[in-house]
Formats: C-alpha cells, sequence, structure tokens
C-alpha cells in the first residue's frame, strides 16, 4: 500500500509519523511477506513483539496509578481484561485496521481482514511502530486514547460468563447457552448462540467461535438485567 494511502489512517490514529515505513511494516501479515520473497518485505511480526511488551507496561502503569485500592490480583485481573484478543480486536476494527492490512490472497479469501487474531497483532503492531518512530510518549497516548476509556465495560465484558453465572445462583435460577444456528465454510465459520435463565431468552449474539458467541451473549444479557434495574 502506497504511504499516501496511510495518511487517513494517520488522521484517525490523530499521530503523523516521521517514517512513514514504520506504520507501512506495522500493516503487512506474515503471508502477504511470504508471498512477496523476492522483495524481502518485513511483515509486522518484530513492531507486534515489541508493541506486545510496551502495552503490558503502559497498561500495568496506569492501572497502578489510576486504581490504587487494587491488590496485585486485582490488577492483573483488571489488565487481563483489556489486553486480552477479544478487547483489542474490537478496539482495531473500531480504528479500521481491517481497511489497511496487506494480506495474501489466501488468508484474504478465508476471511484474515476480519480475524480476531490478526485485528489483535494489528493494534499492538501499530503500537511497537509509534513507539519506534516517536518515543513512550505518543505509544502512551494511543494506548490511553483506544484503549483505556470504559474500562469498567470492558472488564463486565471479560467476567460476563461467569458475572451471569452468579447473578442466576443467586436467583436459585437455571442458566443455559444453546448453540442456535452455525454457518460458512470451517475456516470462517460464524456461530449464533442464545443464553436462557430459567428458560427465558435474554440475549442472542454472534461469533466467530462458539465461545465468542456465548461470551457475547452473556455480556449482552448482563447490560438488558442491568438497564432492568437502572
Amino acid at each position: 500500500m502506497p504511504a499516501r494511502d496511510l495518511k487517513q489512517l494517520e488522521n484517525r490514529l490523530n499521530y503523523k509519523f516521521n517514517n512513514i515505513s514504520y506504520l507501512d511494516t506495522a500493516l503487512i501479515h506474515k503471508s502477504y511477506s511470504n508471498d512477496m520473497k523476492i522483495n524481502k518485505v518485513e511483515s509486522y511480526e518484530r513492531s507486534e513483539y515489541l508493541g506486545d511488551a510496551i502495552l503490558e507496561y503502559i497498561v500495568s502503569e496506569y492501572l497502578y496509578k489510576e486504581y490504587p485500592d487494587y491488590t496485585e490480583g486485582q490488577l492483573t485481573k483488571l489488565r487481563a481484561s483489556l489486553v486480552c484478543e477479544f478487547t483489542l480486536s474490537q478496539v482495531s476494527r473500531d480504528i479500521g485496521y481491517g481497511d489497511y492490512v496487506r494480506l495474501s490472497k489466501g488468508e484474504e479469501l478465508t476471511g484474515g481482514r476480519n480475524r480476531s487474531s490478526i485485528m489483535c497483532d494489528l493494534f499492538e503492531a501499530v503500537l511497537g511502530a509509534i513507539y519506534l518512530d516517536g518515543g513512550i510518549e505518543p505509544a502512551k497516548k494511543y494506548v490511553r486514547t483506544f484503549l483505556l476509556n470504559d474500562i469498567e465495560g470492558k472488564m463486565l465484558f471479560y467476567d460476563a460468563k461467569s458475572t451471569l453465572q452468579e447473578y442466576a445462583q443467586s436467583r436459585g435460577s437455571v442458566l443455559e447457552y444453546n448453540l442456535i444456528s452455525e454457518n460458512g465454510p470451517d475456516h470462517n465459520k460464524e456461530y449464533c448462540s442464545e443464553v436462557r435463565l430459567d428458560g427465558i431468552q435474554l440475549a442472542v449474539a454472534k461469533g466467530h467461535s462458539k465461545k465468542a458467541s456465548e461470551q457475547t451473549a452473556a455480556y449482552n444479557a448482563l447490560l438488558t438485567i442491568n438497564k432492568k434495574q437502572d
């Protein structure tokens, strides 16, 4: 992708790269890199490796300062909810990395542009690119702007199934998940699950795995319950 096409993404990130090649590399999947062996195109793997380490530091420092009453265990659990694949992939989708990532034709055809694992990698790879280009301060700004917001909501999603189970137990109710449908080819399936409380449907959700669809259904159910209790 030509550097000029990345200007729009820079605007979304509210960060202008001094060396745009850092951002370009951060958006190259290894499948594309492998297809371009002759040109020796570097993939985002090294940038993602760096970004992963920087992300843990930035989030850890932020939570340590913002949650002074939390124990080490509570801080670890909260950090896990923020840096998990689901959360990072959702943030990457919101930013729009799927529109910019370079993939091989095969990866493209099998749904790679929306695959959660790739979306998660891209958030970390771009973080690594920003750090390499501008240092720790713009890296912190990126994480705070796109990830460290609505922390309570992200925590609620991470704990959705266990929180909903505790709610059901407190009422003496029976909680169950059912797979409603399963569509698409094996390499790009979409699952639809429902969650029921005492036989009454609380929520329905889709996902690219049965587990993901159940997790989202549980989260949607909690939002409905919390709304009714407000």
